[in-house]
């Protein structure tokens, strides 16, 4: 059986926003240390080892965009007053893209059990036309996007437990019925959108679900909402290839986040996420980092990630030991008003 695959590259860390900025070397630098001091069983490293074409870029985002990114190469360029590039930012964006690409294609092809692209900059703030939210690129739309054209794939869900929306990828699908968008995020925050009622337009009316949360919530009430509100939904799509923006700024200790996750919370999450794969498509998950702005939260989550990965099987206990917390009212009450608007679309959340 062929192990968890992770994609690792010292180029990553090329990407430079500029002094003191959050999204910076740091938060990689330190996982990979981590890593290499504990490395994973059952996980197997690979370098970046393709860039993304021009036209896997152009299924995602407009001409406009691609110029205006590859205009910064060899340079120092501010596309807003949060999203800065540096000489190598394209290069690495593009490099970027391209792990996301390669995690989703080996997932569908067998040749890894579940794919970590380990990656900057972020991507799901990236809409069609901007780069913003410090992401140039939006890794895990493209890499939807490629799996729908190229890798067979009818169903494809991509959950996203960022702290923050992911107003790109919701933008880039909000019209479709063959990717499934699901995020949880603080609301109100940056970059203001992702209520319940955006719920998807015309043949997308349905695929686009949303849980804004409020700050403090721990893990107990992070798992609750996804259980709760999302699991039914999975459950009868049945994707035949799940994605993840994995950003890990839900960490008690981030800078920018201001929910509680702990490791445990993390761990029950992506055991979660495995064990909606080990139903509906095993061995085809794909995982790309988004933020997390803490170096220790970066790494505990990317740990808890790939051994959820990389396990024989979702490990059971690791959920059970979050569900046996309790859960605040306003958890619940997110997940009911969740289920409530979106059961139109969904009969299963009738029930």
């Amino acid at each position: 059986m062929p192990g968890a695959l992770l994609i690792r590259d010292e180029a990553f860390l090329r990407h430079d926003a500029g002094a003191g900025h959050p999204e910076n070397a740091a938060r990689l630098s330190a996982t990979l240390t981590d890593l290499d001091a504990h490395p994973i069983p059952g996980v197997d490293v690979a370098p970046a080892s393709r860039d993304v074409t021009r036209s896997e870029l152009l299924a995602v985002h407009a001409p406009d965009l691609v110029a205006l990114v590859q205009s910064t190469a060899g340079r120092r360029a501010r596309f807003d007053a949060d999203t800065l590039a540096g000489p190598d930012s394209y290069e690495v964006a593009c490099l970027a893209a391209g792990a996301a690409l390669r995690a989703a294609e080996a997932v569908c092809a067998g040749e890894a059990q579940g794919a970590f692209a380990l990656v900057r900059p972020p991507g799901h703030h990236a809409e069609a036309t901007r780069p913003m939210g410090f992401c140039l690129f939006n890794n895990i739309a493209i890499a939807a996007e490629h799996a729908v054209r190229e890798l067979g794939c009818r169903r494809v869900l991509v959950v996203d437990p960022d702290i923050h929306h992911g107003n790109g990828t919701q933008h880039s699908f909000e019209e479709r019925d063959d990717v499934l968008y699901v995020s949880s995020h603080r609301y109100p925050f940056y970059p203001g959108t992702g209520w319940f009622d955006e719920v998807g337009r015309g043949r997308g009316a349905g695929f686009t679900l949303n849980l804004p949360l409020p700050m403090g919530l721990r893990d107990a009430d992070l798992l609750h909402v996804w259980r709760r509100a999302v699991e039914p939904v999975v459950s009868s799509w049945r994707p035949d290839l799940i994605l993840v923006s994995a950003g890990f700024d839900t960490w008690h200790a981030d800078p920018i986040g201001d929910l509680q996750i702990t490791a445990n919370g993390f761990a029950a999450l992506f055991h979660l996420f495995r064990s909606w794969a080990d139903a509906s498509c095993p061995g085809r998950i794909a995982c790309a980092l988004e933020g997390g702005y803490d170096p220790a939260g970066v790494a505990a989550g990317v740990r808890a990630a790939l051994t959820a990965l990389a396990a024989e099987r979702a490990d059971e206990g690791a959920i059970a030991r979050v569900v046996e917390q309790p859960v605040s009212d306003e958890a619940r009450r997110i997940a009911e008003r969740s289920r409530a608007v979106m059961a139109p679309y969904w009969p299963a959340l009738n029930s």
